[in-house]
């Protein structure tokens, strides 16, 4: 484009800015039609705190007023409902719904969800910036918006091996990006702590720029070092007075409840009048059956009112707050010139979402999607080919008894486990799984699959209460290399070779037989199918699991954290057992 187009295209965009403007105030002042405006009903006031009565009238995919409005082109009665922000995620990784992202927006716009803050360090792992590119691509014309943080840890830490480096360089690529909001979560809290000189760059190139936390478990002076690294939030609290004295440190306290993760309860006690403007909610991780079965931030919701938490309240913590310290601009509050992104709940407490606005446009009605979404895209061939696994035997599945003196100890409903002291029950010279209840001793297995090194690492896992057969998954936070669970050498080894085969995916095997097998073909972490069905292959799988004999309540969601080197207290990976 010429130097003289460009001005012409530049004149024309600032004079179009100008009549939407003008035209805003116009309809405020009641002298022009609104373009929609939803009558009658009680509107959240989340500034206020409080329920008014009012019209909210909208132009130009923005809020003009609230109050009066009878002069419009399409008016929505709304009398005996509420109507509120959309909602936000001020924490998520995308990925973890186990569908691509325009399936992710179908399940979620229905919900209320107008806006999510994902940091995609899932499929940075596995494909690097590209990956991310392809995600941002897909997310552009959806009904939802999607802002990133730059993922600042890949590797989560030196005892993981991902299939992508994703440095200073992509950072600060990544950080150009309109859509791009802050650096990703912090991680490595170790190498903070330890003055590391790589974090120390990349905390200088998102200079002026929010940053994620990741502090599980930190309290007292390493608490303190940790919040004054720069980071600004953390969703890692477990404990009351864990989160109370990350609030005390300064930081953003982002309340998690996923499907892995149930907080929620344990720190609501945290929300006051004095502490609720520095909380917000996240759900880090909500699998394909989670957000098909029992929603989203609207889940949350309704689970925090049904604690107690005031319902006010509750929506100010799903939206202005998140939306404020992620500075997503014109979000968060129904408010004049605010973006028309909106919720229409049937009844409040309960969070029954009638309709979703985005932009000022109806886009979902009672639970289905009226907006039209791509359909699931070619993906790159890059994305399709990143399972490389090295031949491997069972030889490479044994356990030397003096490796076997300490257990990882899985803790049902947290993502944080024990090490646990135990006596290896030895046959031949080497430990072997004890699947019987009093010992409850399987073999915890993750296998290098990026670049076929053949690293295999081996331990004990605790708490998975498998009787027989074996579980594998080439969901593997954060390296997301092969992790599996077993009661049996010979059914670990075919449920590797399972999701092997089907470049990534999910695999219950018992007796050498394969009970349930759900293929993720997109970066071995991602299928290409609709929710429904994935969630229905995922249902299966967790079924199989529990038929041979797991009783948590997500067997596979837990699994994949089993290699997650920087959450305490121990974990298996690619290179061995490791313990904080």
């Amino acid at each position: 484009m010429s130097l003289a187009a460009a001005s012409v295209t530049d004149e024309a965009s600032r004079d179009a800015h100008a009549d939407r403007w003008r035209r805003r105030i116009a309809v405020a002042q009641g002298t022009e039609p609104a373009d929609l405006v939803l009558a009658g009903g009680d509107v959240v006031d989340v500034f206020g705190g409080e329920l008014v009565c009012g019209d909210v009238a909208i132009v130009d995919g923005r809020i003009a007023g609230v109050g009066s409005y009878p002069l419009t082109r399409d008016r929505i009665d709304v009398a005996g409902r509420v109507v509120a922000p959309s909602f936000v995620d001020a924490h998520v990784h995308l990925e973890s719904a186990l569908v691509w992202v325009t399936e992710f927006a179908r399940a979620v716009v229905p919900r209320g969800t107008g806006a999510v803050v994902t940091d995609p360090h899932e499929i940075a792992n596995v494909a690097g910036l590209p990956g991310i590119a392809a995600i941002r691509a897909a997310a552009a014309d959806l009904p939802l918006r999607v802002a990133f943080t730059v993922p600042s840890c890949v590797p989560a830490s030196d005892h993981e091996s991902p299939g992508a480096e994703f440095g200073v360089g992509e950072i600060a690529e990544a950080l150009a990006w309109p859509e791009t909001v802050g650096l990703g979560e912090l991680m490595s809290f170790p190498g903070v702590l330890a003055g590391d000189a790589g974090i120390a760059e990349k905390i200088a190139v998102s200079e002026g720029r929010q940053r994620d936390g990741h502090a599980p478990g930190l309290r007292g002076a390493t608490l303190q070092a940790y919040a004054g690294s720069g980071v600004g939030s953390d969703h890692e609290s477990t404990h009351l007075e864990e989160a109370r004295e990350k609030l005390r440190a300064g930081l953003m306290v982002m309340i998690r409840e996923g499907s892995s993760e149930h907080n929620l309860l344990d720190l609501l006690p945290l929300v006051t009048d004095r502490t609720y403007a520095r909380c917000c909610f996240a759900s880090d991780d909500r699998d394909c059956h989670t957000l098909l079965h029992d929603g989203h931030v609207d889940a949350i919701l309704r689970r925090a009112i049904a604690a107690g938490l005031d319902p006010i309240r509750a929506v100010r913590m799903a939206t202005w707050n998140p939306a404020d310290y992620w500075r997503l601009e014109g979000i968060g509050a129904v408010a004049p010139g605010y973006r028309a992104n909106l919720v229409v709940l049937d009844d409040l407490p309960r969070v029954a979402v009638g309709l979703t606005l985005y932009e000022g446009a109806v886009v979902a009605r009672d639970g289905q999607l009226l907006a039209p979404t791509p359909a699931i895209p070619a993906i790159p061939g890059t994305l399709r080919d990143s399972v490389r696994l090295a031949p491997l035997r069972l030889a490479d599945l044994r356990l030397a008894p003096e490796d076997a003196r300490v257990a990882v100890e899985a803790i049902p409903g947290q993502i944080v486990t024990r090490a646990v002291e135990v006596e290896p029950v030895v046959r031949d010279g080497w430990a072997v799984s004890a699947p019987e209840p009093e010992r409850d001793l399987l073999k915890l297995v993750c296998v290098e699959r990026h670049h076929a090194t053949g690293r295999v690492g081996v331990g004990y896992v605790r708490g998975f209460g498998l009787r027989r057969g074996a579980l594998a998954s080439t969901i593997a936070h954060d390296a997301h290399n092969i992790v599996a669970v077993g009661a049996d050498d010979a059914d670990l080894l075919a449920a590797i070779a399972t999701v092997a085969e089907s470049q990534g995916g999910l695999a219950a095997v018992a007796d050498g037989r394969v009970l349930g097998h759900l293929p993720l073909p997109i970066a071995g972490i991602l299928s290409d199918r609709p929710l429904p069905e994935v969630a229905a292959a995922y249902d299966a799988l967790e079924t199989a699991a529990r038929g041979l004999g797991s009783r948590l309540p997500s067997p596979f969601g837990l699994l994949a954290f089993m290699a997650l080197s920087v959450i305490p207290a121990a974990r298996v990976t690619d290179r061995g057992f490791v313990r904080l």
